[in-house]
């Protein structure tokens, strides 16, 4: 009788899912969705990255969305956004990958960007500048400036002989 393959089919079973295996870096890709809320209006930003995002915000200042990394990978990063959000004249941006500026390819429709560019291992900051972004207004400053408006109105009426020439 032949027992011999009673000794290699419990081999083969046992020893399948260690040929299966694929590298750290091929298993980790991740296509995902963050939500960047931006006064009392959320975007919806796609993304598909070998890393994990931590953060997404709007620097008004710098007129950039930057990007937090982390466990990032040799990967290309695609990134959809919304005109509204960031624009760009002639669609000129600027991506820099760690303070360094990057090639990037985009396409463009009506509504949305997408960006597509390499992220070496190890990076931790994504900034794509543009020159255009949405305004952050605080909340504090709106009512700041309607306190103001008032105080001015009432003194106005007050004192009205203040004004006249």
């Amino acid at each position: 009788m032949h027992y011999w393959f009673l000794f290699i089919l419990p081999l083969l079973i046992f020893s399948t899912p260690a040929l299966a295996q694929t590298s750290e870096s091929d298993s980790f890709s991740t296509s995902s969705e963050y939500v960047l809320e931006i006064d009392e209006h959320e975007y919806s930003i796609s993304y598909t990255i070998n890393a994990n995002v931590i953060a997404m915000e709007i620097d008004p200042e710098s007129k950039s969305l930057l990007i937090g990394l982390d466990e990032t990978y040799d990967s290309q990063f695609f990134i959809e956004l919304e005109h509204d959000l960031i624009n760009a004249e002639n669609n000129e941006f600027i991506i820099l990958v760690d303070g360094e500026e990057v090639y990037y390819q985009i396409t463009s429709d009506s509504e949305l960007s997408t960006f597509e560019f390499f992220v070496p291992v190890g990076s931790e900051e994504v900034e794509i500048i543009g020159t255009y972004v949405i305004p952050e207004f605080p909340i504090g400053t709106i009512f700041g400036f309607i306190v103001m408006l008032s105080s001015v109105m009432l003194f106005a009426k007050m004192k009205p002989s203040f004004f006249t020439l």
